[in-house]
């Protein structure tokens, strides 16, 4: 399959949006949500007063939300994170396009934030429509080597049957696991994020998913720092 080379999750503003300035003004605003978020404020509300105040862009504001949670909801997902190599003998579930997408971003050199409950996150966003490109080869190959380098035994993926091209994706994972050696599974489902809320060793850095399910693997923060050295991490970890 001849794939197109494409550069995902990537805008021509970024330099001026995620300026070394910018970046600091962030993460003021950041320390100001946190504080709100910490004290029952409504997320909204306040990222729209923040943002405002800053005069943030809406990618500015994007990369804000995704990056800051309530010091309740920090910890809770914190303490319910596990290691690759605790779950060797148990099978993983992998919300697909989530880790995919956040991976072939890295690779493109688009945005991606360290956020303050230890995951990395992207920008790119999901919006029914979905494209292989010559990345997301890449990210297989990462995600193969990372899995048989922490000896998982089995794993399964999950994708959302109703993006664009998500059988295409199944096909692609199941030829590129034919390599991996290790029992894998991929299952295309309706409502990917809610099968997740009950599952534990679920890999994915999408929060709702974090505040439900039994115990999740930190694997795409794991994969682009071991991996991909070049990756454009903005640091809003509120450190």
């Amino acid at each position: 399959m001849e794939l197109r080379s494409v550069k995902r999750g990537t805008d021509p503003q970024d330099s001026r949006w995620f300026s070394t300035e910018a970046i600091l003004k962030l993460q003021r605003a950041q320390e100001e949500l946190e504080w709100l978020l910490n004290r029952g404020y409504n997320n909204k509300s306040v990222m729209n007063m923040i943002g405002n105040h800053y005069q943030f862009s809406l990618r500015q504001r994007n990369a804000l939300v995704r990056s800051t949670s309530s010091r309740e909801k920090r910890n809770s997902r914190k303490e319910k994170c596990v290691t690759s190599a605790s779950c060797r003998d148990n099978c993983i579930y992998i919300d697909g396009f989530n880790l995919i997408i956040t991976l072939e971003v890295a690779l493109s050199g688009g945005i991606l934030v360290l956020c303050n409950d230890g995951t990395i996150r992207d920008l790119a966003g999901l919006r029914g429509t979905y494209s292989i490109i010559d990345k997301t080869d890449f990210a297989l190959n990462l995600i193969g080597k990372e899995l048989s380098n922490t000896h998982i035994s089995k794993a399964k993926f999950f994708l959302d049957a109703g993006v664009s091209n998500s059988g295409r994706l199944k096909k692609f994972i199941l030829e590129h696991a034919e390599k991996w050696n290790l029992s894998m599974k991929v299952e295309l489902i309706q409502h990917v994020d809610s099968f997740l809320y009950t599952k534990e060793r679920v890999v994915t850095s999408d929060s709702v998913i974090l505040d439900n399910c039994e115990s999740w693997i930190n694997f795409g923060r794991k994969i682009i720092e071991d991996y991909i050295a070049d990756a454009n991490i903005v640091e809003l970890s509120g450190k």
